[in-house]
């Protein structure tokens, strides 16, 4: 954003109810402790999923609890610097009520005045339309950059590289905006970051979807509270949410997407889940339950089989006597075909837990050769 006009911008609120019941609620708003979570962000768009998401890291404690803010279907913001998070709630109520982000900007502007020349802000609304603002006496280096769909901004940088980096690792990247969004951070990483230092990080990602409402407020949402390198362990978390919850939640989106006949955004949602299970076989994954994790979602809906064997095949390796992932393997072999040897690791499964009535069924189910089951 460049520099706001708030004569503009008082004659756009003058005029409008919605945005002048805003501005009331903003001067009625406390005022809070002083933060500074000095640091660098981006605020993203995609078209295709429709996701909105904001992904920041800094040398500050919990840098997630005041810098991100988003809502599927409304947009998302990211605010720093001498920040005021109440900017996220203002701004995002703002941008329901039918307002551009350079509008929201001008907005915040108007009252503010006291404040706004030490403020960082980015908004990108439901339409991929983005504005950041950077304050002359935010603290050097300051800057930010937006391209289509993003704004990338940061405070007390190693230089303007740090920007210019983040810019380039989220173009370049591919996958889905949580991806994209930790490419970028690992970009301006590389570039010096924060010179400062790490401490904290955090991705949150909203998605509009019939069937999940809390995704509309949380549909990737990680944090990194206190740690020396912040972007490389939200890299971690972020592998760990792939198994743990991103299968499932791609697998339900590809049948939202069939049930609507969008056969291709299914196929991409499938192929997401194929993706996760080629990298954690790649990197030789240590972590058993988010092999486990991933196996089972491709078992229960009869797809990337041969994938999901060498991931449940690996996780038993990791932790042979839990009886978890022994019926998650065997699900795998019963679903390919070899009934055999899914009742030969589920009776393996049945001697470690003995009392489990459910393991029992399943053999019984295994002999039976029904799908219908888990």
């Amino acid at each position: 954003m460049g520099t706001t006009n708030l004569s503009s911008t008082r004659r756009v609120a003058s005029h409008t109810g919605f945005l002048s019941a805003v501005l009331l609620a903003m001067l009625c708003t406390p005022a809070s402790a002083r933060h500074d979570p000095s640091t660098f962000s981006i605020v993203a768009y995609d078209s295709v999923t429709q996701e909105l998401g904001v992904a920041v890291q800094s040398k500050y404690f919990s840098v997630g609890q005041v810098v991100p803010w988003a809502e599927a279907g409304v947009g998302a913001v990211a605010t720093q610097a001498s920040v005021n998070p109440s900017f996220g709630p203002q701004a995002l109520a703002m941008l329901k009520g039918g307002w551009s982000a350079e509008q929201v900007l001008r907005a915040l502007a108007v009252n503010d005045s006291a404040s706004w020349q030490s403020r960082q802000v980015a908004v990108v609304d439901a339409r991929g339309r983005v504005a950041n603002w950077t304050g002359p006496k935010c603290m050097d280096w300051a800057g930010g950059a937006t391209g289509p769909g993003f704004a990338v901004q940061g405070n007390i940088l190693a230089g303007p590289d740090v920007v210019s980096h983040m810019a380039s690792g989220f173009l370049e990247s591919k996958g889905e905006l949580a991806e994209r969004l930790i490419a970028a951070l690992e970009g301006g990483q590389s570039a010096g970051g924060d010179k400062r230092g790490m401490q904290s990080a955090a991705v949150l990602v909203v998605r509009p979807s019939t069937t999940r409402p809390e995704h509309t407020y949380r549909y990737v949402d990680l944090r990194v509270e206190d740690h020396p390198n912040a972007i490389r362990e939200i890299r971690r978390v972020w592998q760990i949410h792939e198994g743990f919850h991103g299968a499932a939640a791609h697998l339900d989106y590809a049948d939202q997407y069939a049930r609507a006949g969008r056969e291709d955004l299914a196929a991409l949602e499938r192929n997401r889940v194929r993706e996760t299970l080629d990298r954690a076989l790649a990197r030789r994954e240590r972590d058993a339950s988010l092999l486990n994790g991933l196996a089972w979602a491709c078992a229960t809906r009869g797809i990337f089989l041969d994938q999901a064997r060498l991931a449940a095949e690996r996780g038993v390796a990791l932790e042979s006597k839990n009886a978890d992932i022994l019926d998650t393997l065997a699900e795998v072999y019963f679903r390919a075909g070899d009934s055999a040897k899914a009742i030969e690791v589920e009776t393996r499964a049945a001697r470690i837990d003995p009392k489990n009535q459910y393991l029992k069924d399943q053999i019984v189910r295994f002999r039976g050769g029904s799908t219908a089951g888990p």
